[in-house]
């Protein structure tokens, strides 16, 4: 007789060898009472090898089925095959008053699916498929390479999967809780038991798994794990792909591969071009507070509705990419997003997973890049989250000296253990296959670097070798990077870091950490000190403004003004310029043109575009109402034509990390605080070098002299100061002809008239 075996069979049903006092016997099948007691009481790391189906022998060396259900509630449990109704359902026999069932039954033509009847004791009835036919469908494969941190798509496995098994659909729920004694899914559906839906444990992967039928999109559930000393404690699943939205804590089974995209030409586009080259111009935003809806009590808008309105503007405001702050799960608003919970759940405050990879469709369908920031560094210590998950320290160090963030008050992940390396790994890879973002932005990367990091002497752990870098970090961000580019070239992965660690943006290959790009703390944090200066005294400051030329192209730098700017009484950046409001914004507008002309990739953080007076606060909208007056939509008119004019010169991004793109001409006019360079192209398909000038004083320079590398006519394609900023329109020069007399070193010269507090940007017709 053929059987078909998908379910557990005699490894799992197998027969124990046990004294006769304690057995409990029924049709000839024995059980230990121990097993018994342990199932019962929500205790067994097995429960597969008691409930459901088992192929056995009986005393007479017969093959017999035997199935056994748990109904702690049940009068009577009835069981039926698929290919059979209800009328021809047999009873199971109860064995244990707790609700323990079995039936024998004599081997069928074929094995298939049952269902089972259960009436309990207040009359009511439910009809279900038995989770314990089903076999487990994680491979060896998969638990091998899960804990040798190789399983880089283990967010096919692990977490709720919607599935079909035996023709039956439900949800295949899988976890890694090592130190449990037992876990269990719970929710709605079994009345948040835990005796109802024990998982099976397998084995040395720490792995817990169960097919639960009938289970589907939109129930809510947790684990129940039972630990080794503290008894029972509910964690969201750290792999389910939804949760609901604060302050409730539950994890949603989803199904996310639902979603048909339009964005092929861009993917495909993407993993063909060098980033290092292209434009990237980030337009840096936290979706919570963009734009809420104050007629509908100060909601958050949808991802659709940020579909209609944020991508247009970003498109018209010449921005190349969208860099998100806080998509992942997260309990608490005011963190931002940097303290995750659901780090596979897009956050449930704007809409459903879909709605998100509708919004990244249609960014990509507007030629626009999403970035997401992303944080492995560390998590909050929310009783539903990672921390102390299994009942042990499994994803933090045990130790406070390497898993505490005193500052943050976090945990700090076990970089060292592979199956956390693997659930961050896989988690990158997982936002770049099921949401198509075009890059990470990796937080508070320095933290992670240094073992001492915000800590006093004898607070931290030295390495193997005494120091203070934390080798396993930063093996895991190699790591990470590697797999980050084998599978989605074309991507962004951004640091975060602001030390002189070496070699974050260089490859693996050449002993770099593996980034393609770094955020230039270091200028930003030196030019907006030159720009909050009063102009009288920027010329003993020179350095300020000069400096990072001196280590521009040793990283592939990003220049930001992100959200830290413009928060916890730094000021908004308008409102950082020194002098009256005509001279603020005049500094703003010179200062954002420096940024332009300067080597990196740019970032500017929402609201700075149109000169936001307030910090930043995550609890209300941007101050779009300040457009309603002139002096800001000049600031914002502004902010557009200078990112067109980034975006549509490769001068000024081709060749933005080799030196051979950026020439001096002048920066040693400290008295009069006037500056100037080229910035150049790669090659002359890139077009001619563009000169930019700037006068950091509200002091006009009329005819000023500046060696060019060629005689000719120069065309003004950009000026700060221009009546339509707000600016005072001092320079009238449109064409400047360029003398064939030597200045600077250079064989040629111009005259220009420098607008207070201005720059001025020309090309060679």
């Amino acid at each position: 007789m053929l059987l078909q075996m998908s379910a557990y069979s005699l490894y799992f049903g197998k027969e124990f060898i046990l004294t006769q006092e304690d057995r409990v016997t029924m049709s000839n099948i024995s059980l230990s009472r121990e097993d018994i007691d342990k199932l019962i009481g929500a205790d067994h790391w097995s429960p597969r090898s008691i409930l459901g189906f088992h192929e056995i022998s009986d005393k007479d060396n017969k093959t017999v089925w035997v199935v056994r259900a748990l109904e702690t509630d049940a009068k009577q449990v009835f069981l039926f095959w698929d290919d059979q109704t209800e009328d021809d359902a047999v009873e199971l026999e109860k064995i244990d008053d707790r609700g323990l069932f079995q039936i024998t039954l004599e081997p069928r033509e074929q094995l298939q699916p049952y269902q089972l009847k259960t009436v309990y004791a207040d009359g009511n009835t439910h009809i279900k498929h038995d989770a314990y036919y089903f076999a487990p469908q994680l491979t060896d494969l998969d638990l091998f390479l899960f804990g040798e941190g190789e399983h880089h798509k283990i967010y096919y496995k692990l977490g709720a999967h919607i599935t079909v098994q035996d023709g039956v659909k439900g949800t295949l729920f899988a976890v890694w809780a090592p130190s449990a004694r037992r876990v269990s899914v719970v929710g709605d559906f079994n009345m948040w038991d835990g005796r109802k839906h024990p998982m099976e444990n397998r084995g040395p992967s720490g792995i817990w798994e169960l097919f639960i039928p009938e289970i589907g999109e939109g129930t809510i559930y947790k684990y129940e794990i039972q630990t080794q000393h503290s008894g029972t404690i509910l964690k969201a699943d750290p792999y389910g792909f939804q949760m609901e939205v604060r302050p409730a804590t539950g994890t949603i089974v989803a199904d996310i591969n639902n979603y048909e995209w339009n964005d092929q030409e861009w993917i495909e586009k993407r993993a063909s071009v060098d980033p290092l080259t292209q434009p990237i111009n980030i337009y840096e935003v936290h979706p919570g507070s963009w734009k809420r809806i104050p007629e509908e009590g100060n909601r958050f808008q949808t991802y659709q509705e940020m579909a209609d309105e944020l991508i247009p503007y970003v498109k018209e405001m010449g921005y190349t990419h969208i860099e998100f702050m806080g998509l992942a799960e997260h309990p608490f608003d005011g963190s931002w997003g940097y303290q995750v919970v659901g780090y596979y759940a897009a956050t449930s405050r704007f809409g459903s997973p879909q709605g998100l990879m509708y919004f990244i469709d249609r960014c990509h369908q507007e030629g626009i890049g999403i970035i997401m920031d992303w944080v492995p560094a560390h998590f909050p210590k929310d009783a539903h989250g990672l921390g102390w998950f299994d009942g042990s320290h499994l994803y933090e160090h045990a130790d406070p000296r390497q898993g505490e963030h005193m500052d943050w008050g976090t945990k700090i992940f076990n970089y060292g253990r592979n199956e956390v390396r693997n659930f961050l790994v896989g988690n990158a890879l997982f936002w770049m296959e099921y949401y198509h973002i075009d890059g990470i932005r990796v937080d508070a990367v320095a933290s992670m670097l240094y073992l001492d990091y915000s800590r006093n002497e004898g607070e931290w752990i030295p390495n193997q070798y005494g120091g203070r870098e934390n080798l396993e970090a930063i093996h895991f961000l190699k790591n990470l990077n590697e797999k980050i580019f084998e599978y989605h070239p074309g991507v962004l992965s951004i640091a975060e870091e602001s030390t002189a660690f070496p070699g974050v943006s260089s490859p693996t290959y050449a002993g770099g950490l593996g980034f393609n790009f770094k955020w230039n703390m270091g200028w930003m944090n030196d030019t907006l000190r030159y720009i909050e200066k009063d102009p009288a005294y920027r010329k003993y400051d020179n350095n300020l403004i000069t400096f990072s030329l001196v280590y521009a192209f040793t990283e592939n730098f990003i220049l930001p003004i992100s959200h830290d700017e413009v928060v916890h009484g730094k000021r908004s950046l308008l409102d950082k310029m020194p002098g009256d409001l005509w001279q603020k914004r005049a500094n703003y507008r010179i200062y954002l043109t420096f940024m332009c002309g300067h080597p990196g990739k740019k970032l500017l953080y929402m609201g700075n575009e149109f000169g936001q007076w307030q910090e930043w606060k995550e609890s209300q909208s941007l101050d779009w109402d300040l457009l309603d007056y002139k002096d800001h939509k000049q600031l914002q008119v502004f902010c557009k034509e200078i990112n067109h004019l980034y975006k549509d010169n490769p001068v000024l991004f081709t060749n933005d990390f080799d030196s051979s793109g950026f020439e001096w001409i002048d920066f040693h006019d400290h008295d009069n605080s006037v500056y100037s360079f080229l910035r150049k192209g790669k090659d002359e398909s890139d077009g001619k070098p563009i000169l930019f000038v700037f006068n950091f004083t509200p002091i006009p320079r009329d005819n000023y002299i500046l060696g060019v590398p060629e005689a000719g006519t120069y065309k003004k394609v950009f000026d700060s100061d221009e009546e339509k900023y707000g600016g005072s329109g001092y320079n009238k020069q449109q064409d400047i002809v360029a003398e064939n007399t030597e200045s600077h070193g250079r064989p040629a010269r111009v005259s220009i008239d420098i607008p207070p507090l201005g720059a001025i940007a020309l090309q060679l017709s």
